[in-house]
């Protein structure tokens, strides 16, 4: 249960850090195989890495649908890995890199909680190593060069009104959503409409994490589409000769950075796209790597399993030929409570109709993962309200799905607090054979892909679109993109487009709004209901209660 009357902050300051060299050497890694960032942060040379054979076993740590009341997947992972170490099977985490925007919005960090986190976590949480810096210059590189090009002549002759390409920012800013380019004359090039998308949003932010080698990476930026011609013709990274300057960029920051745990294990964390608007998980680079150096690789996918681990699974997975050998599913008794009705304010209250109906929105999540032919274990992220009873309740109409449900708590214990859950992630590793399938094959055309997963995984009745929507489907098609998988970009807060219907809503049908070509990342964005690309500030966000003193101690990051 949660006992420390510490912040988040507070308890990674009192933390015990050792020298990253110890935290390489716990993997075998030569102390010139990887980048020292001062004493606790390193980059790890993948050609390191690539020689070695290991084939750890995958977690991937999923949830529920989130809520206000926050579930703690990123704490739960943490507390996993380190509770795997704990009972004596080689462990490593693998997480995203948090983005500014929620940082300074609505989260104020993204390092994990209690004693179950990840450190230095204010480096983590704010500028860490550089890397969406890297990604946010060289997206917007790809930018300027495209209006320097129109400016100059317009060789490629691109149509400035089907320019497909904006900028980047990694900071939360409705503002940016909407703009005007390029006014003040004929020496400011030539205005246009534009926008600004959030940096975890960047196509480059995708093709960087599905990237294997530097070859690729630079392969696939290259194939980006920027926009087209007066005559109707895509015009990529490569027609501008971008991908070659975009990779330098991205050189330094493709090495994936090696921290550690409250608990001195090893994490490794790179790469951030969200899961509502991209693909939802960490490098792909960085996933090979700590399957090759552990026993157990634990890592995890954005939002509930409908939409990061959906994503994971069908895109990622798909790509690279990797499957989880097991899924966990993070619950708690207040969300579960706040899916069954009840408001943020009386969460604390016991109220067993609330928990019963609540109950059904995590069954549709194991229910999905089993759609995959995989096992799940749900975890109980428990807190100090949550009485006895109602876990059990929990437990008992859970039974007959034949799921493991296990408490843990690992924000007030660390891995101590995981032990359970660690032991039951190995048993049913040992005991299960699964059989990994993918929810459609290549062959399914974008609208039959778009269909099965919001029928199968959302529960919808029908998708929707009008005749226009409908004609970009089928020309996608038509230019030769009907093998890719799609990746739906949908609110995070329901199974449904609209966030207010909670719990596990019946009878809705999806309203699709647009799709979009991501070309070098390798699938196809399917925009639903009004979820943005570039997210706003709340009324009152985070960044004003985040302060530093004089002395430089920051505050205010949980």
């Amino acid at each position: 249960m949660k006992k420390s009357s510490l912040s988040d902050i507070e308890i990674a300051r009192k933390s015990q850090m050792r020298p990253i060299t110890d935290i390489a050497a716990q993997l075998g890694l030569p102390e010139d195989g990887i980048e020292q960032y001062g004493r606790y942060k390193a980059k790890v040379a993948p050609e390191c890495v690539q020689q070695q054979n290991g084939a750890g076993k995958l977690v991937l740590v999923s949830a529920m649908s989130p809520t206000p009341a926050g579930e703690g997947k990123t704490t739960t992972t943490i507390g996993l890995g380190d509770a795997l170490n704990r009972i004596g099977k080689k462990a490593v985490i693998c997480l995203r890199e948090p983005s500014m925007g929620p940082c300074f919005g609505i989260k104020g960090g993204a390092a994990g909680g209690g004693m179950s986190q990840v450190v230095p976590m204010e480096d983590i949480n704010l500028h860490f190593t550089g890397d969406l810096h890297a990604i946010g210059v060289a997206h917007n590189l790809l930018a300027a060069l495209l209006d320097n090009h129109i400016h100059q002549g317009n060789a490629l002759n691109i149509d400035p009104r089907r320019i497909v390409w904006g900028r980047v920012l990694d900071m939360n800013d409705r503002a940016l959503r909407n703009c005007i380019l390029g006014l003040g004359g004929t020496a400011n090039s030539v205005p246009r409409e534009s926008f600004f998308d959030i940096t975890v949003a960047s196509e480059v932010m995708a093709v960087f994490c599905l990237s294997e080698s530097l070859a690729e990476l630079k392969q696939r930026l290259g194939e980006m589409i920027v926009g087209y011609t007066y005559d109707n013709r895509p015009v990529t990274a490569n027609d501008l000769q971008a991908a070659g300057a975009m990779t330098v960029l991205l050189k330094q920051a493709f090495s994936p950075n090696l921290v550690q745990t409250l608990e001195n294990n090893p994490a490794i964390i790179h790469g951030g796209p969200f899961a509502n608007i991209a693909h939802g998980c960490n490098s792909l680079i960085a996933t090979r790597m700590a399957m090759r150096l552990a026993e157990y690789t634990v890592t995890e996918a954005g939002f509930g399993a409908d939409l990061g681990a959906e994503k994971f699974l069908n895109i990622k997975c798909r790509k690279a030929g990797i499957n989880p050998d097991l899924v966990v599913l993070v619950a708690t008794v207040r969300a579960l409570k706040y899916h069954g009705g009840m408001e943020l304010n009386d969460l604390k209250l016991p109220d067993t109709a609330a928990l019963e109906k609540g109950l059904e929105n995590l069954k549709k999540h194991i229910e999905n993962i089993r759609r995959f032919g995989l096992p799940v274990i749900v975890a109980i992220n428990r807190f100090s309200q949550d009485g006895d009873e109602e876990v059990a309740f929990i437990r008992e109409h859970c039974a007959y799905l034949g799921v493991d449900v296990i408490e843990a708590d690992h924000w007030a214990r660390g891995g101590a607090g995981a032990e359970e859950l660690a032991k039951a992630v190995v048993a049913t590793i040992e005991q299960k054979h699964p059989s990994f399938q993918l929810l459609y094959p290549d062959t399914c055309s974008l609208w039959q892909k778009t269909e099965i997963v919001a029928r199968e995984i959302y529960g919808a009745v029908d998708i929707l679109a009008d005749k226009k929507l409908r004609d970009k489907f089928r020309k996608l098609e038509e230019q030769g993109y009907g093998h890719l998988p799609i990746c739906i970009a949908k609110t995070q807060y329901s199974f449904s487009s609209d966030p207010r219907l909670r719990g596990r809503p019946k009878n809705f049908d999806l309203p699709l709004r647009d799709i979009r070509l991501a070309a070098g990342a390798g699938f196809v964005v399917v925009l639903t209901g009004d979820i943005m690309t570039m997210p706003g500030l709340p009324k009152v966000p985070s960044a004003e209660s985040i302060d530093v003193d004089d002395n430089g101690e920051v505050s205010g990051l949980f």
